[in-house]
């Protein structure tokens, strides 16, 4: 059963991530989506240095922090600042600060929009900025343990397969994927409730944030592109099959698109290995910044999933892969080892849903099955992988729904998908 920590604790797997951070880098910027617990970060960081927070969504602290930016700025360090791209003009101020003082712990920025896409704003700090995301909640948040999957899968994938308690009933994990990472939808009950929260969360985002980035003509169409992309979550982004179905050209559906991923509700997945062999396709895929978004988008169910609707289940399995996909990507934000994630598909074929790269080349994959067994067949890209990699693949897994984990073949291993969170 899925449980919510108090608020305080909500994003302490991430706080000493960036208190070390802190000791290091001049200027910090966290960029995610709306609701997601930066401000809860930010607030737990200001309160650790006995600091206040700027919060540029209120209404009367924007105008202040408008009229003289460089005042507020110039305050003693760190400063802390929530919302930041409601000011771009702040960053100025930040540069000239940065011009006279670059010591490390100067400025800790959030935003809801994607910082790297705006490039008015992130020229301003080139070379003085790490840039962070902060993902809906993981599970372990949502339950207060710090997960360790993605250092577990690198360094000693077999200790993933001892874990004490019970199997994790489909049922729960359908509650899992439905309830998704967001904290005020999860802590609502499934349903009416629920839905209306997303159904408002997406008008709001697409409403506001989205024009206050650019001024959109068919701003309808945003939903409507929104919907498909979360009808192929998890699958190769098309925008050209995308733009016959809302009557777009291509390149104007590949704009929005880009829209949607800079306000965080959707993140495209990098295709892996081109050099590895002529037929590895390039395409990115597309997943949703969310699962319990998805699931409502989609109209899933723990009613339909139980009456076992063909079309619920299947998009319940593409739902699956961007659950599990986004829970391994957020663990990463707080991983001992740095891994740059993408996906690996052949143009007959073959496929791993995540590949996990560090910094010295070692790869680690995962591919996903939304079932409770996984015959041989479904081991090809995982085994095909490590026939490329070589001594640099170091562990495949296949999370399932299944109850068993077990070693299915040299460095590949079974295990349920509670092995992310348990």
């Amino acid at each position: 059963m899925v449980t919510q920590s108090g608020g305080d604790a909500l994003r302490r797997n991430l706080t000493p991530v960036v208190t070390e951070l802190l000791t290091a880098e001049p200027v910090i910027v966290i960029n995610g989506a709306r609701t997601a617990g930066k401000s809860t970060l930010l607030s737990a960081l200001a309160t650790q240095h006995d600091a206040t927070v700027l919060d540029l969504d209120d209404l009367s602290t924007r105008p202040a922090v408008e009229a003289d930016p460089v005042f507020f700025m110039a305050a003693r360090s760190p400063v802390f600042v929530d919302e930041f791209q409601h000011i771009p003009e702040l960053l100025d101020a930040v540069k000239a600060e940065l011009n006279r003082d670059l010591r490390p712990g100067r400025f800790v920025l959030t935003g809801s929009t994607r910082y790297l896409t705006m490039p008015t704003l992130s020229q301003s700090l080139a070379g003085r900025v790490h840039v962070m995301t902060l993902w809906p909640l993981s599970q372990g948040e949502l339950n207060g343990r710090r997960e360790t999957f993605v250092d577990q899968v690198l360094g000693d994938p077999g200790s993933l397969l001892a874990v004490e308690g019970k199997p994790t009933p489909r049922e729960e994990y359908t509650q899992r994927l439905i309830a998704g990472g967001f904290p005020l939808a999860a802590r609502r009950p499934a349903g009416a409730a629920r839905n209306r929260w997303f159904r408002d969360y997406v008008t709001t985002v697409v409403e506001r944030d989205v024009l206050e980035i650019r001024k959109v003509r068919q701003r309808g169409v945003l939903p409507m592109i929104l919907r498909r992309i979360a009808a192929r979550t998890g699958q190769v982004l098309h925008l050209a099959d995308i733009g016959r179905a809302v009557g777009l050209a291509q390149d104007v559906v590949g704009d929005y698109v880009q829209l949607l991923e800079t306000v965080f509700l959707v993140h495209r997945l990098p295709a892996f290995g081109r050099t590895l062999h002529s037929r590895v396709t390039g395409r990115p895929k597309a997943h949703l910044v969310d699962s319990g978004l998805g699931a409502y988008l989609l109209g899933i169910t723990a009613q339909r999933l139980e009456n076992r609707d063909p079309a619920a289940l299947t998009e319940f399995g593409h739902i699956m892969e961007t659950f599990v996909v986004n829970e391994v990507i957020k663990q990463a934000g707080w991983a001992e080892t740095f891994v740059e994630p993408s996906h690996f598909r052949t143009s007959d074929g073959h496929e791993v849903d995540l590949v996990l790269e560090t910094d010295d080349g070692t790869i680690a994959a995962v591919e996903v099955k939304a079932s409770s067994r996984v015959p041989g067949e479904d081991l090809r890209g995982l085994r095909l992988l490590r026939e490329k990699l070589g001594s640099r693949f170091t562990a495949g897994t296949v999370l399932y729904l299944g109850e068993r984990a077990y070693q299915a073949d040299d460095r590949i291993w079974v295990l349920p998908v509670d092995r992310l969170w348990r």
